[in-house]
């Protein structure tokens, strides 16, 4: 009798444990820091040439939290922390949140997964699945990566986005809350992408549609992109293209990287249409190197002729890793920017144009660590 209510005892506890086992969660720490040293001609109307030590290098540096926890059948929740820091002085950037990146998500192996808060809009979902954005060993906030300005910034706030892989085919859907009482479009965006993207195969394609809405007044920002690559024997082909058109009274949107002095300072509003055509090819030799030559074409029709622009920007890229986690790397840019775009920001994330002249050589040698 004593040894079966001993069994009855323990059952309720072995239940226990089974069901705190299925339900154990994981947190993980992880990170970059990058640091560069860059000269740049041209950075002054008198034409002056700087060297300095970069706020960050080929990545800008980062920590983050990043957990998840299987909730059962296929089922998982998951959390996402990131903070972006300048590794010369230690100060976050101060032109993101102190958590740039801060979702919380449910993902199924069957239906997808659903992601909450501030994370990537669409655009760039589409650019990194197609296959076609530049550098693509090198995670996507590269401080000479044109194509960044005219996705909109990378990131949103206030974001639902679901996605979904079938297959070859990933699809996404984004949808940012702009919280205006009685003008619910104000401050919104709406977007979404899709790509074909085979794991063994060769051939990759994607793109993305998005609309912005303005904080103030409902003025329309829209942006679209497809392209594709191809990769041979370690080489990989790509080829892009990617289009805004801005109403004139778009000038402020809170949900993205750009308050009104910010569009304003990088010359933002000055357009009605841009448009950027992109390629580069990357060659990996063995487990050490990677190797890159990039070409972006952009076209600017003003808000009045005065304002037209058009503009070439080339890139080399040699990175060499020292071990799984490390690598030093050596890059050189060189552009040609005439009309408007002389001073826009047309160079990576968050990045004020420096070019004060219709010409500018940059030049970086740096040194990253993955945690």
């Amino acid at each position: 009798m004593a040894k079966s209510k001993k069994w009855h005892c323990m059952i309720p506890l072995m239940l226990l444990a089974c069901h705190e086992a299925r339900a154990q969660s994981s947190v993980t720490l992880y990170g970059v820091v990058d640091e560069s040293i860059r000269y740049m001609t041209h950075t002054t109307a008198a034409g002056d040439s700087k060297v300095q030590m970069g706020n960050g290098g080929v990545s800008e540096s980062r920590w983050g939290l990043q957990g998840v926890e299987p909730l059962g059948d296929g089922w998982t929740t998951f959390f996402k922390l990131e903070n972006r820091f300048y590794s010369n002085s230690g100060q976050s950037d101060a032109s993101l949140p102190f958590f740039n990146e801060a979702q919380v998500g449910v993902r199924s192996t069957s239906f997808g997964q659903l992601i909450l808060g501030r994370q990537y809009n669409v655009m760039i979902e589409g650019i990194t699945v197609g296959g076609y954005g530049s550098n693509p060993w090198i995670p996507y906030d590269f401080s000479f990566q044109p194509e960044v300005t005219l996705t909109g910034g990378i990131w949103t706030s206030n974001q639902a986005q679901y996605q979904i892989r079938l297959h070859d085919v990933m699809f996404s859907a984004g949808y940012a809350f702009g919280g205006d009482a009685g003008h619910l479009s104000y401050g919104s965006q709406l977007g979404a992408a899709a790509a074909w993207s085979p794991k063994n195969g060769p051939f990759r394609f994607g793109g993305a549609y998005q609309v912005s809405k303005d904080s103030l007044d409902g003025a329309t920002a829209k942006a679209w992109t497809f392209g594709g690559s191809y990769t041979w024997d370690h080489t990989r082909f790509a080829l892009g293209y990617i289009v805004d058109q801005r109403d004139r009274g778009f000038t402020d949107f809170a949900n993205g990287p750009f308050t009104t002095a910010g569009l304003v300072a990088t010359k933002y509003t000055d357009f009605s249409r841009r448009r950027m055509i992109m390629g580069g090819i990357t060659q990996e030799l063995g487990y050490a190197w990677h190797l890159a030559a990039n070409v972006w074409r952009t076209l600017q029709d003003g808000v009045t002729p005065a304002k037209d622009g058009s503009a070439w920007q080339y890139q080399l890229v040699a990175d060499y890793n020292l071990s799984v986690r490390t690598d030093l790397y050596v890059e050189a840019d060189y552009a040609q920017y005439k009309g408007d775009l002389i001073g826009a920001q047309l160079q990576g994330i968050q990045s004020i144009g420096t070019a004060q002249k219709g010409t500018q050589i940059g030049m970086s040698v740096g040194l990253r660590h993955l945690f």
